[in-house]
């Protein structure tokens, strides 16, 4: 049986593919890219149907982090010329979120700048998950605040945050060369922490910061190991003023293959196109959708996005339909394990008690007879170094890629509206 196959049967029998065959993903052919996205859209199409979930930022904290996270625009000593401002009042975060909502946006994704939060910070994060909740009682929530110390992800589940996000990132072979004022293993504290407390965890990586295929791999493996319930997917956004504003290493084609590779080794999880997305798939993101099942609408943190009506049409041309409220993201055997932690899924007003009509419409486990097509595995490069297939061009045109990075000038934090 060919690689594409092999990978398709596993994906439906939630089999872990060996590095082997993951690498072997990532050094496809950029002829071979619409195989390799048919294939992994049938393990996306068995778990998740055609339904594409919509979630959206609020940044409640914008700047001046104390962490130096080369990619990051708000790191320490950042030139980069992005909003800043302290800690949004509970009724402008509830008016930001209101226009992610309006725009079909079925979890809200609370953010802060920071190391991670003080109890104090816990506190106003806990008022604005209230104030959200009151407007918007079917809404998700997901708090993303950095590292977190002993009791606060029972606090804020407590609140009513369904959902903890903490990325890795990158692997941990290479996380030292990416930030250096916290760990790799910090990090995974952190997410396990969110696990324990019952919410459900959030953890992806970014892509595009010079690492290797092996290292793409390693990260995403132990993102396995860590079973977040959601991998969001980020490609670098190169903004001027950070350590990584040079680094475009992406094309289109590596792109879907690293999202295709991820969709293999992570089939039953709901895999979330995020940053990124527009300036390097660009007018491939519609293939995309084939392989993620989520997607952030509208802004960033600290960069624009592609307006949120364009979001909607790109879905609706695609043959895709925004998730609504009454569905449950999650196929029935993790939804019923995180109802089963106390958590619910968010969508049906679950508090403490778990959630019964988690899973109701999941698809079944047996794997149906596959047809995909039938492609050659290929040898993985022998050095770690080998540029995928198809991105020798992409350091030429870096320069006239760097125009594409917009930074967020409306929305939260201005007197402009959001584009949701």
């Amino acid at each position: 049986m060919d690689l594409l196959n092999t990978l398709v049967d596993k994906g439906l029998r939630r089999e872990t593919p060996t590095r082997e065959e993951a690498l072997a993903v990532l050094a496809t052919s950029d002829d071979d890219v619409l195989d390799v996205v048919a294939a992994a859209g049938k393990v996306r199409r068995a778990w998740f149907g055609r339904r594409v979930k919509l979630n959206y930022l609020v940044n409640l904290k914008s700047g001046l982090c104390p962490e130096d996270c080369s990619y990051c625009s708000q790191r320490l000593g950042s030139k980069a010329e992005i909003l800043k401002y302290t800690w949004l009042k509970p009724d402008e975060a509830t008016a930001a979120a209101t226009a992610g909502v309006a725009g079909g946006a079925k979890r809200v994704c609370l953010v802060a700048s920071g190391r991670g939060p003080t109890d104090r910070d816990v506190d106003r994060v806990s008022q604005t998950i209230a104030a959200i909740k009151e407007q918007h009682q079917d809404v998700e929530i997901c708090a993303c605040l950095g590292l977190l110390s002993d009791g606060q992800a029972e606090r804020l589940r407590d609140a009513g945050a369904n959902a903890y996000n903490h990325n890795l990132n990158t692997s941990e072979a290479t996380y030292g060369d990416i930030t250096t004022t916290h760990t790799y293993a910090d990090r995974v504290s952190t997410v396990r922490q969110a696990q324990a407390a019952g919410m459900s965890a959030c953890s992806g990586l970014i892509a595009g910061m010079g690492e290797t295929d092996e290292d793409l791999v390693d990260v995403v493996f132990s993102l396995r190991e860590l079973d977040p319930d959601s991998v969001p997917v980020n490609f670098l956004i190169p903004i001027e003023g950070t350590p990584l504003a040079g680094e475009w290493a992406l094309t289109p084609q590596r792109c879907l293959r690293i999202l295709a590779m991820v969709r293999f080794v992570c089939p039953d999880v709901e895999v979330r196109l995020a940053g990124g997305r527009e300036i390097h798939l660009r007018s491939l993101q519609p293939l995309a959708l084939n392989l993620a099942n989520s997607i952030f609408l509208g802004d960033y943190l600290t960069t624009e996005g592609q307006a949120g009506k364009e979001d909607l049409a790109m879905i609706a041309d695609a043959g895709f339909e925004v998730e609504g409220t009454d569905a449950t993201t999650l196929p029935a055997h993790r939804a019923d394990a995180l109802a089963a932690a106390g958590s619910g899924c968010g969508s049906h007003g679950a508090e403490g008690g778990g959630c019964g009509p988690c899973g109701d419409a999941a698809p079944a486990v047996e794997a149906p007879a596959v047809a995909a097509p039938a492609v050659e595995a290929p040898a993985v490069a022998a050095s770690a170094g080998a540029a995928p297939a198809g991105d020798a061009p992409v350091a030429a045109a870096a320069e006239g890629h760097a125009g594409l990075v917009a930074v967020r000038r409306r929305g939260v934090g201005t007197d402009l509206p959001p584009n949701a």
